[in-house]
């Protein structure tokens, strides 16, 4: 079978996927994220496992999902085969869903695992509440293993929900949208603007990732979108909006760095994979 012939399958794998059905669904169970956050992110989390699966395989992987949060997804991962590392700055999130074993606590901009460790860096709707969104990537990269996929998303500040719960006032500027949701609720909201909410946009990732010597971009996509609407990401401006959700995916190249084991093991504060 031709190397042209299985990027075909591959994309046609990934329509079957991206369907409307699918859109929909995962629509639905947004609108009670936060009155039935288990439905939301075992959906979500089962969702992204298949989404992933159709870049690169994940039985025998290592998978480092940073900024893992509540541990939705490890339960997911693990079911695919892979061997999960969740990270987070708080691991006790990850009691919520009853995962915690093979969490480690930590900063995604320092994150401590050994340089080519991993074969799937992961990271979901994290980087648009870190300050310096290029120093996490570029931990990412550090971290995967040359080959490895890379798979990140996030929601931009332009996005209908970029404010997250002080949406759509975003808009009028996240300070204003702040000051609104506190005297509508009587306190401010858990995401605040440019502490833990930042304003980070599809254009600025997209040239990190043209620029980066060490990956090459492999699909840039409105992650919850049918496959029809992928174009939007082509149009600049307009996709900020109507993206509402991006996914970048990337291919480590460049040498490895070497000092990776065989299996999970804490060793010198850093884990090697």
């Amino acid at each position: 079978m031709s190397a042209a012939h299985d990027v075909r399958g591959e994309r046609a794998a990934r329509r079957r996927f991206a369907t409307f059905d699918r859109s929909v669904a995962l629509f639905r169970a947004f609108l009670v994220e936060q009155t039935d956050p288990d439905r939301f992110y075992r959906l979500l989390a089962a969702d992204s496992v298949r989404q992933i699966s159709g870049y690169t395989p994940l039985a025998g992987r290592s998978v480092l999902d940073v900024g893992g949060g509540p541990g939705y997804f490890a339960a997911a991962f693990r079911e695919a085969g892979a061997t999960y590392v969740g990270l987070d700055p708080d691991v006790g999130d990850f009691a919520q869903a009853g995962e915690s074993a093979g969490m480690l606590r930590g900063s995604g901009t320092a994150l401590p695992v050994r340089s080519g460790a991993v074969d799937v860096a992961f990271s979901s709707n994290v980087l648009e509440h870190v300050a310096e969104p290029s120093r996490l990537l570029d931990e990412m990269v550090r971290v995967t293993r040359p080959g490895g996929t890379l798979f990140v998303s996030f929601t931009p500040w332009l996005s209908p929900w970029g404010g997250h719960e002080t949406a759509p006032w975003h808009y009028l500027g996240g300070d204003r949208a702040a000051r609104r949701y506190e005297r509508r609720n009587g306190r401010p909201p858990k995401n605040r603007y440019r502490e833990t909410l930042f304003p980070t946009s599809i254009s600025a990732t997209l040239r990190w990732a043209r620029s980066h010597g060490a990956v090459e971009v492999v699909d840039a996509l409105p992650r919850y979108h049918p496959w029809w609407a992928r174009w939007v990401i082509r149009v600049p401006g307009a996709r900020e909006i109507v993206a509402w959700n991006f996914l970048l995916v990337l291919r480590r190249t460049g040498p490895d760095h070497g000092g990776a084991a065989e299996k999970t093991e804490l060793t010198g504060g850093r884990v090697a994979m």
